[in-house]
């Protein structure tokens, strides 16, 4: 063993308490990043598992060819086949079994009248198929559906409905079925459903009637399966049979493109997420081993200096402090790897208790995702390491006979050189982002002038500091007396180490600023959308997240108009189609009574000419798209390309976004049809609470879709914002207590350093209540200094963020008072929290041995 490295050893051993700080850090910081690896890695397999189950027993797949791309349906839409071809396929040699399968929206109601599901993962409905080889589900209970309106729900949704065998309930397709539930079943052998999907399944006859365009003689797709010919086989033997647009896969290749359109879409989102937010809690432990190891090289410099003056050399001294900081890392980051399996069980409980729920299965851990996390948690240790380091092997032998000041302030020259290229960086990001946001939109500009911004703000940190500390300790100074005043000159004494300790926990407040106010922003736009656009008194939903719930029905709309207290009742629901070579999802309704209850601004045009081949367009598309009215625009449905002329201009950018059709036009191209909003406007004179009822009574009869007012359909719309939030602040808690733990590591050392100063000053006659008091409030000097910082630089990003992603310039931008009020008032709580143990370590120093410590 080199003299380096037993150096460095000797002293890790020695020196162990005052780096439990950093090894705490490190091991957080490589648990967040294995955590989010083990749960992409576990989320991709349960994923390939769930598919590979769901066409175990599929040789082959007989479906539409076309596809056309849809934002909420993975996989995008595609027509339906002709369900007669099945009989067809089963007379071809070698196919022992074909069944046409019918698949679509359904969301079932429960006991409580409550629908199932419908947050995130999607509610299906479908036929059972008979033969058990294709079918992956598996009866558990009861029998299958033979006669019409009746049903069988996977396990999972039972339960999570209150159903039972025999009982009678409603499923929205998005017309109200009344169904009796006679079977139970389980996905494969003994999963409640597939993932946390539901799905209910009907005769044959009745799948069709409610889930196909035509109502009958049509499926969505074909399965097939033979007992004596491969896959390739199959399709091989098939294909030539085939009309023409539908195609036939193997069952291997529709399990691998179900995978890769959750792969490509969710997963990466997801897991590119939580690499984020492991990131910043990464870059958070940067500054806290930094400063861990500069102070404690500070502290050992007359001992460096002694073996200097002993004979080590410049570069066994650097190589002693870089090997004390690879067994933290190697020791840290093994076991942050243990912890990241941890992490990953939480991460998985937080998403499923927001109503984000994920498939079920055990841990998948790849080697990657031990290697990596291994080796960030050792580069960024040792990256950490290296400037103090460096610092360590500089010092000179003479130093060892001469008392070394090492919590001196910074030096003039140290501040001058940090200004200019500090200023230069922080003048020019702010310009850039500045720029970004209002001259183009450009969200790369932004984001490259939000990282130059932050350098800037890192570098100049040490200047700042003392006129910031000073400042926001004049309060403390003049309420706690000698307590506050000392305070305050120990959190200015060491700018540098002020500003690396506040900087840690600068990054975790100003990333946590930065999306309350896009959050609020994003609230704030959707609030200001429904009061601009939207002129009804009640909004009728079947709310859900992506592509989750079935909608509403489309004769609901109908059925309000009858009704006494209402004076205009619209449906708005959405079609999937290819404008213009581009995929968009058009408002389906009926335009003549839009203007009732949506305002759609100064209308160009006629909306009740619209017909059957006319299109109504917000003035920003058809100023992007060069076109006016009369224009003549190619639409693309599943099942052919029709010619469509823009009959109306709008103002768009409201609730009914930015393209209009009639139901007519898009009744003989649809798929499945609903609405995802009815707009009510009650006739004058009726009151709000009145007209409520009088809809509620009616909604009940359609499956009890959700009856608001205006206020609380704004309030809804908005609400996947607090959802979005909520898992931002579970995920930035991490890097913030990373950054406590810097502070209260950081106070700590430096407790151990001012041993003597301490001493001194019981000695004289401050109490221990009173250097509790200094030692708290010292650390609530530097969490302010960090909070208000990250408050500042978080507010600008977040308004820079929302500008530069706002290209149709309607958003809005919002700073919510009480939200950053509570951020702040949360970072001084944390400071005076993290400041408890170090001021506990300080009261209790024994007077007469800290006088006489060197």
């Amino acid at each position: 063993m080199n003299t380096a490295l037993r150096i460095g050893l000797r002293s890790a051993r020695a020196h162990r308490r005052r780096l439990a700080g950093t090894v705490l850090a490190v091991l957080l910081g490589v648990a967040f990043l294995t955590g989010t690896m083990v749960l992409g890695d576990t989320l991709r397999a349960n994923f390939d598992t769930l598919f590979a189950d769901a066409n175990a027993g599929t040789g082959a797949v007989v479906r539409s060819a076309d596809v056309l791309p849809a934002e909420n349906i993975p996989g995008g839409v595609r027509a339906p086949v002709d369900a007669a071809l099945a009989d067809r396929l089963r007379t071809v040699p070698g196919v022992s079994a074909a069944e046409p399968s019918v698949q679509g929206a359904g969301q079932l109601v429960g006991h409580d009248g409550q629908p199932v599901g419908g947050k995130g993962p999607p509610t299906l409905a479908g036929n059972w198929l008979a033969d058990a080889t294709l079918n992956p589900y598996r009866l558990v209970e009861g029998r299958a559906p033979a006669a019409s309106g009746e049903a069988v729900v996977n396990r999972g949704a039972a339960k999570a409905g209150g159903l039972h065998l025999g009982d009678t309930t409603v499923l929205r397709t998005p017309d109200p079925v009344r169904i009796t539930v006679v079977g139970i079943a389980t996905f494969g052998a003994d999963a409640d459903g597939m993932g946390p999907s539901t799905f209910t399944a009907l005769t044959l006859a009745d799948a069709e009637r409610h889930l196909t365009p035509k109502g009958a003689g049509q499926a969505s797709a074909i399965r097939l399966r033979s007992d004596t010919l491969t896959q390739a086989q199959l399709v091989a033997r098939v294909a030539p049979l085939l009309p023409d647009g539908v195609e036939a896969l193997t069952g291997q290749a529709a399990t691998a493109e179900s995978t890769a359109d959750v792969s490509g879409r969710f997963l990466t989102m997801f897991t590119t997420l939580l690499l984020v937010f492991a990131g910043i809690a990464l870059l958070v432990a940067t500054f806290t081993i930094h400063n861990t190891f500069a102070i404690v090289v500070a502290q050992r410099t007359r001992e460096n200096a002694l073996l200097r003056a002993l004979g080590a050399s410049r570069r066994q001294v650097l190589g002693g402090t870089l090997a004390e900081a690879a067994v933290v890392a190697v020791l840290a980051s093994a076991a942050g790897l243990l912890g990241g399996l941890g992490v990953a069980a939480g991460l998985k409980a937080l998403f499923a208790g927001l109503g984000f729920a994920l498939p079920a299965g055990g841990m998948v851990v790849a080697a990657g995702s031990v290697m990596l996390p291994l080796a960030v948690g050792v580069v960024v240790t040792l990256g950490s390491a290296l400037v103090p380091a460096v610092r360590a092997g500089r010092t000179a032998p003479l130093a060892a006979l001469r008392e070394s000041a090492v919590d001196g302030a910074a030096t003039g020259r140290a501040g001058a050189v940090r200004v200019v290229p500090g200023g230069v960086l922080l003048a020019g990001g702010v310009a850039a982002a500045a720029v970004g946001a209002t001259g183009g939109p450009s969200v790369v500009l932004t984001a490259a002038g939000a990282v130059a911004a932050f350098a800037g703000t890192v570098v100049l940190g040490p200047v700042a500091a003392v006129p910031a500390v000073r400042l926001l300790g004049a309060p403390v100074a003049r309420l706690r007396g000698v307590s506050g005043v000392l305070a305050r000159r120990n959190a200015a004494r060491n700018p540098s180490r002020t500003a690396a300790t506040a900087t840690a926990l600068m990054t975790g407040v100003a990333v946590v600023t930065l999306f309350t106010v896009f959050g609020a922003s994003i609230r704030a736009t959707l609030d200001d959308t429904v009061d601009r656009s939207f002129a009804g008194d009640l909004a009728v939903t079947a709310p859900s997240f992506g592509a989750g719930g079935s909608g509403v029905s489309p004769q609901l709309a109908a059925a309000l108009r009858q009704l006494p207290e209402v004076g205009q009742a619209v449906g708005l629901g959405r079609g999937v189609a290819r404008i213009d070579g581009r995929g968009r999802e058009p408002a389906v309704t009926d335009p003549g009574r839009l203007a009732g209850v949506v305002d759609l601004g100064r209308v160009d045009g006629d909306l009740a000419a619209l017909g059957t081949d006319g299109l109504a367009v917000s003035r920003t598309e058809a100023a992007a798209r060069g076109w006016r009215v009369g224009t003549v625009v190619p639409v693309a449905f599943t099942d052919g390309t029709a010619r469509f002329t823009v009959r109306a201009l709008f103002e768009g950018g409201g609730v009914a976004g930015d393209y209009l059709m009639t139901r007519e036009a898009w009744a003989p191209h649809r798929a499945q049809d609903s609405d995802g909003m009815v707009a009510v406007a009650l006739r004058p004179g009726v009151g709000l609470a009145e007209g409520r009822a009088a809809v509620e009574r009616v909604a009940a009869e359609f499956g009890g879709p959700q009856v608001q007012d205006r206020d609380a359909y704004a309030a809804s719309a908005a609400g996947g914002v607090d959802v979005m939030l909520s898992v931002v602040y579970a995920l930035l808690a991490l890097a913030v207590l990373i950054a406590l733990l810097g502070i209260a590591n950081t106070l700590t050392l430096a407790v151990h350093e001012r041993t003597r100063e301490l001493g001194l000053l019981r000695a004289v006659g401050q109490t221990r209540g009173a250097l509790r008091a200094m030692v708290r409030w010292e650390s609530v000097l530097v969490a302010a200094f960090g909070t208000v910082g990250g408050l500042g630089l978080g507010a600008f990003l977040g308004w820079a963020l929302v500008r530069a992603s706002d290209a149709a310039g309607t958003g809005s931008f919002a700073l919510p008072p009480g939200r950053l009020a509570v951020v702040l008032l949360a970072g001084l709580v944390a400071g005076a929290v993290a400041g408890l143990r170090p001021a506990g370590r300080a009261a209790r120093l024994d007077v007469l041995r800290a006088i006489a410590a060197d």
